[in-house]
């Protein structure tokens, strides 16, 4: 066989014959919750334990804001990816992202912070006000906390500053009576901002943030990424890369944990939710 055919052929077998999985960078895509160079620091040593444990080639990435996030997910850009309960419920149903685990014995609840000097008491109080937001489609921190308000007659101005950082840094700047976030974004939040701020309110709780997989995601490569979040949930000389990230330990979970997220009837990304 000449030396042309024969690149010719090796050439094809590249392109017929999937890269291993040793070869192809598995992007992890990570909520927006905070700035981008935050959350490189707090999760870069969490990829680096997954892509260590797994011998696989882990990424990280995340996006500027909530909306460009969900735009990518919509687009099936990432992996693997860490998103809130509502987003799972889109994605899994558009995209087909399938659930691999979530934070254990924990619920994700909404909150209202304001500031600590405030004289804001009740949730009566912000009858009229600002609030601040992350992001329309931010679940606990958004939908859950605005249906709340509505449910109760509270009239309010939504704002939406891009962020949960944000929201923190907004209230207790005074720039809004107001805000909406989490408690594991409220936890990891800078002491000085945070001690500025108290918690007015807080939801029930709902099955927590999953960490999903793409739907063309490798059985094989699933499970070795599962082991390795079980691995480092039992591992207590690795419980600071968690604790920076603002989690526990993990467990397996399936796309049906979020029946409850469903049970609220919130279909689509349409905006605002009433």
């Amino acid at each position: 066989m000449s030396w042309p055919a024969t690149c010719i052929l090796i050439a094809l077998w590249f392109t017929l014959v999937p890269l291993s999985a040793e070869g192809k960078a598995l992007t992890f895509g990570v909520v927006p919750q905070q700035s981008a160079k935050k959350m490189t620091e707090k999760w870069q040593p969490f990829i680096d334990y997954v892509s260590n444990y797994t011998g696989l080639n882990v990424e990280f990435r995340t996006a500027k804001d909530i909306p460009t996030f969900e735009a990518n997910l919509t687009a099936g850009l990432y992996d693997l990816a860490y998103m809130n309960p509502y987003h799972f419920v889109v994605f899994n149903d558009s995209v087909g992202y399938r659930a691999l685990a979530h934070q254990a014995d924990k619920k994700i609840r909404g909150l209202i912070v304001v500031h600590k000097d405030s004289p804001i008491q009740t949730l009566s109080d912000l009858n009229g006000s600002e609030i601040a937001f992350p992001a329309p489609a931010a679940f606990a921190a958004t939908i859950i906390t605005s249906a709340h308000l509505r449910k109760n007659n509270i009239v309010f101005i939504p704002r939406y500053v891009k962020s949960h950082d944000s929201v923190y840094l907004s209230v207790q700047r005074n720039f809004f009576k107001a805000g909406g976030g989490i408690f594991r974004t409220f936890n990891i939040s800078p002491e000085a901002i945070k001690n500025d701020l108290r918690v007015l309110w807080q939801s029930e709780g709902y099955t927590p943030h999953p960490i999903a997989t793409h739907p063309k995601m490798a059985e094989d490569d699933r499970q070795a990424i599962l082991n390795a979040l079980i691995a480092l949930s039992n591992d207590s000389s690795k419980s600071s890369i968690l604790s920076d990230i603002g989690l526990g330990g993990f467990i397996a979970s399936r796309d049906s944990d979020w029946d409850d997220v469903r049970n609220l009837g919130i279909a689509s990304l349409s905006r605002p939710h009433l």
